[in-house]
């Protein structure tokens, strides 16, 4: 009976993120990703308060004096009901979103109180693997090596393994090991929690997620990969002073740890929400028809192990 609540609460977390989702969906292409990131938070911030239980948020919009809502830190929910913490990101790519790009979702990842690893907002290198390469590979394989072993493991030729790749100046000679191991890139320019996820998707084409991104996507990520049995392994990779002193206070240790899914996301309770702004491999875009909004958004959770995708027609009222 212990599952039932958390269970419930990623299906009741649905309404947030359609509602961010709806919300930021209105400044498409209109070149002003942070109105389309503050009509996120918003949205989402207002469901949350309505619901039945007691979430802190663990990664959010920054720290409280950097953020007014959805601050790390910051309570949620009615204060009634199980203790939770909530990992989000109401718009992840809001450059996406600004220029009318894909990948765009708004994301909810839970689980119990202390289960989330709180990362500060830094980078990270990454690699992300679906349910049969999962074991096969870590983070500091060569990338040829590590591309043999899944093209083995998921029975494919070198030349047929895709592997995804932020588009970044920072990944050139990532970009070139991987050609030259003989296999392919797809690049994308924002996104890579749903590129990460797209790993364990059998109609995806993504076969593995490799390089440097951001600490807040790689713990949604893991969420996401606990509940469909793959794996993604990060590790720090502080790119200003900032990011440094801030991985100080974590210790040597700290700094140096490669990071599974099941270090970021502890819990066998862990459950990962999360709606399509924009057409992507994980949930397509919002849509407005007529009267109508419709949203598509997927709902997974560890324990018990499901996955729903969820199709929803919103009436607007006249």
């Amino acid at each position: 009976m212990k599952t039932i609540p958390y269970m419930g609460l990623a299906l009741e977390f649905l309404n947030a993120t359609e509602q961010a989702a709806i919300a930021a969906s209105r400044w498409v292409g209109r070149g002003d990703g942070k109105a389309a990131d503050r009509a996120a938070v918003d949205a989402m911030r207002k469901v949350f308060n309505k619901i039945d239980f007691s979430g802190e948020v663990v990664i959010g919009e920054g720290a409280k004096d950097e953020a007014p809502e959805l601050f790390v830190g910051e309570k949620l929910g009615t204060g009634r009901g199980v203790l939770v913490d909530i990992a989000v990101d109401p718009l992840e790519c809001t450059d996406s979103v600004a220029y009318g790009r894909p990948n765009a979702l708004a994301v909810i990842a839970t689980g119990p109180r202390g289960s989330i690893y709180k990362a500060f907002d830094g980078y990270m290198e990454k690699i992300a693997v679906g349910p049969e390469a999962r074991g096969a590979v870590d983070l500091d394989m060569p990338v040829k090596t590590a591309i043999k072993k899944v093209a083995h493991v998921l029975g494919k030729d070198v030349g047929e393994v895709t592997v995804a790749v932020l588009d970044r100046p920072r990944h050139e000679d990532l970009i070139q090991q991987i050609r030259h191991a003989g296999a392919r890139v797809r690049l994308f320019s924002d996104g890579d929690v749903a590129m990460a996820i797209a790993t364990c998707l059998p109609e995806s084409p993504i076969d593995m997620l490799l390089g440097i991104g951001g600490s807040t996507e790689a713990v949604l990520a893991a969420a996401a990969l606990r509940c469909l049995d793959g794996e993604i392994m990060c590790r720090w990779k502080p790119s200003d002073e900032r990011q440094e002193k801030e991985l100080k206070k974590l210790g040597a240790r700290e700094a140096k740890k490669v990071f599974s899914a099941r270090d970021l996301a502890k819990s066998e309770y862990v459950t990962f929400t999360a709606t399509g702004v924009i057409d992507g491999p994980l949930a397509d875009g919002v849509v407005f028809e007529g009267e109508s909004i419709i949203t598509h958004s997927v709902v997974m959770s560890l324990l018990p192990r499901t996955l729903r995708f969820i199709k929803t027609k919103h009436i607007l009222e006249t």
